[in-house]
């Protein structure tokens, strides 16, 4: 297989926001996830130190919380203040102390120098909830909420940028579902009154892949807008916790840039391409697994619908095939980086999340080494490239997949070449050559990959690590000779 890459055609300039990270107060993401105040291993405010060590080593660049479904019942006055009121959550059907919230979350991205993307409560809230949260954030000292702010010990405004309205309300399964025309009317509502509080604010609404949904919320809203978010996980796991394998996860990447297509072409038919950006602001491969609690029959007892939840926390679940799809995932949003401007791993912490925690410190799972991977080996500029030949090979369902998926990337200020190179097949290695319209004098290859494509990380276990491939990558003039271990993931530095 030969690739060329012109290193100097820039197709466009990703922004780091498409590395963001998701929390929700849902299982053990937030108690006992990145908050747990009676663990030794808590800073004094009650943050797990391992767990922010972490965040700042894979330099996430934005959060989006606190949900998800959550939300939708979430009233964020009940979590601030020196008195917090418990409340029962009725979109997970368990008790929320609301030790953590609004402060706290702040707190957190602070910690670890990110931006805070707030999700408001278009279920059970209002407009006016909306807005009166914005003041508790983002005004001075003027009106009541922000010198409830001030009582709570923040003097300064907060100063959020990011607000999403709404969560999954296009959905049956949400807390507040609404129609169309219902949403497109309450959007441009809530829209109105917090761009009366703060005109700065950058705004997205709950949609989908949905024609009809979509023509009537940007009709509505469109000028008030700057975001259009969407979600997709790919192995639907609501109900039956029975992870797809491999080989079907590699099948699943063929169809990875479905939604954003979709999009892309309905902002493009409404004159709104360069104005609104897509916010997938949440993905992941594996859905949650929350069995008999957004469905129309209940779970009546605690092993029916929350004791199951705690089958998300087996880490032999999150092997090598999360690690290869949602490095594809991650190249698909680099070629859609002039229109997909955020996206949100969710969660960051426990559940599916990247991160695992237990009383004696963390795991990092697979998915976590490819942020790392993409965060610091991988440029701002996307560049231009031609495959010849291209490789292909069947999965389960006879669903052909490419098997090497590769995006070039240049640094803006140094010229220096980055390629994210992934190679699907789960058994054998490929050789492919690339031609460089430009000389390079080095090049490094880390490369993720395990002793099978179901290796995993647990405590005790970190057998899924980056390694630095001395032999994975040669230079001979202008050709980049590259060999791919198989169900692998690789970042390729090359320097002038």
């Amino acid at each position: 297989m030969n690739y060329q890459i012109h290193t100097d055609r820039v197709l466009f300039s990703r922004d780091p926001m498409i590395y963001g990270q998701f929390l929700e107060h849902f299982h053990r993401q937030i108690y006992g996830g990145v908050y747990e105040p009676d663990s030794p291993l808590s800073d004094e405010q009650g943050f797990r130190t391992d767990v922010l060590d972490a965040l700042r080593q894979i330099r996430v660049p934005v959060i989006r919380w606190p949900g998800g479904c959550f939300v939708s019942s979430y009233h964020w006055e009940k979590g601030v203040g020196e008195t917090r009121v418990p409340s029962f959550d009725k979109a997970w059907r368990v008790e929320d102390p609301n030790t953590f919230g609004t402060d706290e979350f702040i707190q957190l991205c602070r910690k670890i120098g990110c931006q805070p993307y707030i999700c408001t409560n278009a279920g059970t809230g209002t407009e006016e909830e909306m807005s009166n949260w914005m003041e508790y954030c983002n005004l001075v000292d003027e009106g009541e909420y922000a010198r409830r702010r001030i009582a709570n010990g923040h003097r300064e405004p907060y100063g959020v940028k990011y607000w999403s309205i709404g969560n999954e309300n296009y959905g049956g399964w949400e807390i507040g579902a609404k129609s169309a025309p219902e949403w497109s009317r309450y959007v441009l509502e809530s829209s109105k009154m917090m761009q009366h509080v703060d005109p700065t604010c950058s705004l997205s609404a709950a949609a989908l892949d949905d024609l009809d949904w979509n023509i009537a919320l940007l009709k509505a809203a469109g000028d008030r807008l700057e975001w259009i978010s969407i979600h997709a996980y790919w192995d639907p796991l609501w109900q039956e916790n029975k992870p797809a394998d491999y080989e079907t996860c590699m099948g699943r990447t063929s169809a990875l840039g479905t939604s954003i297509r979709k999009v892309r072409g309905l902002l493009n038919a409404m004159g709104l391409e360069h104005r609104i950006k897509i916010a997938f602001d949440e993905w992941n491969l594996r859905g949650w697994h929350h069995p008999h609690a957004h469905t129309i029959a209940q779970g009546i007892t605690k092993d029916d619908y929350l004791l199951p939840r705690d089958e998300n926390d087996i880490n032999s679940t999150y092997t090598m095939a999360d690690a290869v799809f949602s490095a594809c995932f991650l190249n698909e949003l680099l070629r859609n980086a002039d229109i997909v401007g955020m996206a949100n791993f969710a969660p960051i912490v426990n559940t599916r999340g990247a991160i695992f925690t237990h009383p004696e410190g963390i795991v990092k799972r697979t998915t976590y080494h490819v942020f790392d991977l993409y965060v610091n080996h991988m440029h701002d500029q996307v560049l231009a490239q031609f495959a010849y030949n291209p490789d292909r090979y069947s999965t389960p369902g006879d669903v052909q997949v490419d098997t090497i998926d590769l995006v070039a990337t240049r640094d803006s200020d140094t010229g220096a070449l980055a390629i994210s190179a992934i190679n699907k097949h789960a058994t054998e290695p490929r050789q492919i050559e690339i031609a460089l319209d430009a000389p390079f004098n080095q090049c490094t290859m880390h490369t993720l990959d395990g002793d099978s494509p179901d290796d995993y990380n647990d405590i005790g276990r970190d057998s899924v690590q980056i390694r630095l491939n001395t032999d994975g990558a040669k230079l001979d003039g202008n050709t980049l000779h590259l060999t791919l271990p198989p169900h692998s993931v690789n970042v390729i530095e090359c320097a002038k």
